[in-house]
């Protein structure tokens, strides 16, 4: 199985247009593969400007908001790509579109590393953080899991959340939990 790195991964709409999403990036030799669900913005983006950047971030609210509709984050124009830096990552990489394979669920966007940068130093994660990030895949796939694993999960990451969330943790925390309540609501059991 090959490393999947969770970051979160802007793109331009033909417009210019910066679109911010959560994403698992996958280990390919020294590039990585970007695979989007269809339909997604990300994957009509990555079609018409291939190129994405890989934003590296410790902070998981930037996680949680995107799934929960916040997609306005400060962000300042890439490097040597047409693309856009997440103000808050502590690296990012500037990525260029190689090769595709098309697949009906999720096309593989092949991609070679252009250019990359450290901004902060990365003080490691708190077990709160990680939580997060699982808790925010688990909200990218309601329409996919069942409800028990769902609920099963979440009851588990909870308790990492209790015991060492600081308060930006407990706002992604609570954000993603209301949305997974939000959607049990209106989804006929």
């Amino acid at each position: 199985m090959p490393m999947i790195r969770e970051c979160i991964v802007t793109t331009l709409n033909s417009e210019g247009r910066v679109h911010i999403a959560p994403l698992g990036l996958i280990a390919d030799g020294g590039g990585w593969i970007i695979a989007p669900f269809r339909p997604s913005a990300t994957l009509d983006n990555l079609r018409s400007n291939p190129f994405a950047v890989a934003n590296f971030t410790d902070d998981v609210l930037v996680f949680a908001g995107c799934l929960t509709g916040n997609k306005d984050w400060p962000v300042r124009a890439a490097a040597r790509i047409q693309g856009a830096v997440l103000d808050g990552a502590l690296a990012h990489a500037e990525l260029a579109v190689e090769t595709v394979e098309e697949d009906d669920l999720r096309p593989r966007f092949h991609c070679r590393v252009v250019h990359e940068e450290s901004h902060a130093p990365f003080k490691g994660f708190n077990r709160a953080q990680g939580a997060v990030i699982e808790a925010a895949i688990l909200a990218s796939r309601l329409h996919m899991l069942p409800r028990e694993k769902i609920e099963q999960e979440l009851a588990y990451l909870q308790i990492a959340v209790e015991k060492t969330a600081g308060p930006r943790e407990h706002e992604a925390w609570r954000l993603l939990v209301e949305k997974i309540e939000d959607h049990y609501k209106h989804t006929p059991a």
